[in-house]
């Protein structure tokens, strides 16, 4: 049985998740997601839906297994449980796939790492970008100006 890997925040859920997912699940026979614990992401804004909700909602999906939380001390941990054969990366998470395979290494986590392709049938494969433009088409234009001066 080949197990899968796939992580992420999975903010607001979009077309661009689902794509990430579906090919995920294509790899193999089970899908495990890991999703990013909020007080683990550094790298961008904090979710705007809490972490046991985006859990709840990705382990909805078709494509998906199992979807556990990310552990909040050790980012390796869930996978040496999981024990996966591969490892799914979306198309614009900054992990460099060498640069992971050699800490997986480190762990004796020994995997294949896949690069997942970018969705491009829909404007919003961005969860950020679904946030700007809910702004930019609800917000009145004297208060928009001063959003964007903010960004």
């Amino acid at each position: 049985m080949t197990r899968v890997v796939a992580t992420g925040t999975f903010d607001i859920l979009h077309p661009g998740h689902l794509w990430y997912l579906q090919e995920s699940a294509k790899l193999g026979d089970e899908l495990f997601v890991i999703i990013a614990r909020d007080a683990n992401i550094r790298h961008k804004p904090r979710p705007v839906i809490p972490e046991e909700q985006r859990r709840i909602m990705v382990e909805a999906l078709k494509p998906v297994t199992y979807a556990i939380l990310g552990d909040l001390e050790d980012m390796f941990r869930p996978i040496r449980k999981i024990k996966p054969d591969i490892i799914t990366l979306g198309c614009n998470q900054l992990f460099d796939p060498e640069t992971l395979r050699v800490s997986l290494e480190k762990q004796n986590i020994i995997t294949q790492i896949v690069r997942i392709s970018e969705y491009s049938d829909s404007p919003f494969t961005s969860s950020r970008g679904i946030v700007r433009e809910i702004i930019q088409r609800t917000l009145p234009e004297d208060r928009l100006k001063k959003h964007e001066a903010r960004d």
